[in-house]
């Protein structure tokens, strides 16, 4: 029986260290694949012999990812221990690691913004910039220490965490657990997804359906309001009390596809770029061609 191969600390610090350029070859088709494919190297490099099996394991991993940097660590981890497996002769297929990746990323993706960039790293450079502004020179010296030790532990030990619990959905292949953990991953990954549709989408229709001349009364009457400051205030008083802006009310056709079903038309985008990448269409050309679109649908006045 072949020994087991096993990650060592030293291999699991390599990938650690590496993870922090995951954004060093961002692209628009497959985001952060390169550098997740590089942080990988060390693990592919001891876990594979031959140039087969790692030139299988780099395709597997150069497959699209994209989250938060720092809350990559964990995916990283447990993506680790299944490696891990598939080299010591586990049934870990393609699309059990690449359910789990693509499942993982979509919900911490959410974490990393508000805990990183909203609250630590203002934190710290308040702390920083009222030291700077006093004239101690320690002021950015620690922001730059404090940020990237906590910056580094966090994705040291996340990664670890990962690892371990990667380690423990292996122990029970037989039973049916890494099916589980893979499928649910998968379902909630693409509930988030869809969740983010009405946010990260925008289509708007811009033809004028009708235009409705409103009472007197019901707008603001523009020429007759103060002038200077006072008539900003009670410009802003009467709209708050549900004057229009404007003597007439015009509606669009996006108007009247929002009171049918808020967002469809972004939906039924989605919908339309999906079924274009299960055809094998590049997402570069996918880009391309809502670019062309959408410039030529404004100019005809369309959206």
């Amino acid at each position: 029986m072949a020994e087991k191969i096993e990650l060592t600390k030293k291999d699991r610090l390599a990938v650690a260290w590496r993870s922090t350029f995951i954004q060093g070859s961002w692209n628009y088709e497959r985001m952060q694949n390169g550098g997740w494919c590089y942080a990988m190297m060390p693990a592919i490099k001891k876990l594979y012999k031959t140039k087969e099996d790692r030139t299988l394991a780099m395709q597997r991993h150069l497959e699209f990812f994209n989250t938060h940097p720092y809350i990559a660590s964990p995916i990283l981890g447990v993506t680790l221990a299944l490696e891990e497996e598939r080299a010591n002769g586990a049934p870990v297929d393609d699309v059990a690691i690449q359910g789990v990746k693509v499942g993982m990323m979509g919900p911490l993706a959410g974490v990393g913004d508000p805990v990183f960039w909203f609250t630590v790293r203002p934190m710290l450079g308040a702390l920083g910039a009222s030291l700077a502004l006093a004239g101690n020179i320690m002021g950015p010296i620690i922001f730059f220490l404090a940020w990237n030790i906590i910056r580094w532990a966090f994705m040291w030990y996340t990664q670890e965490f990962g690892y371990r619990a990667g380690s423990k959905i292996t122990d029970d292949l037989s039973g049916g657990l890494l099916q589980k953990v893979t499928k649910g991953a998968s379902i909630l990954g693409m509930f988030v997804l869809g969740a983010l549709v009405e946010r990260w989408v925008n289509v708007k229709f811009t033809p004028i359906v009708s235009t409705v001349k409103l009472d007197k009364g019901a707008y603001i009457e523009w020429d007759k309001l103060p002038a200077g400051a006072q008539g900003v205030k009670e410009a802003l008083t009467q709209q708050a009390s549900g004057l229009a802006l404007d003597s007439s009310k015009v509606t669009t056709l996006q108007d009247n596809l929002d009171q049918l079903i808020p967002g469809l038309a972004a939906l039924l985008l989605t919908l339309l770029c999906m079924w274009l990448l299960k055809k094998k269409v590049s997402p570069i050309i996918i880009i391309l061609g809502l670019f062309v679109v959408g410039v030529g649908l404004h100019v005809l006045g369309i959206m």
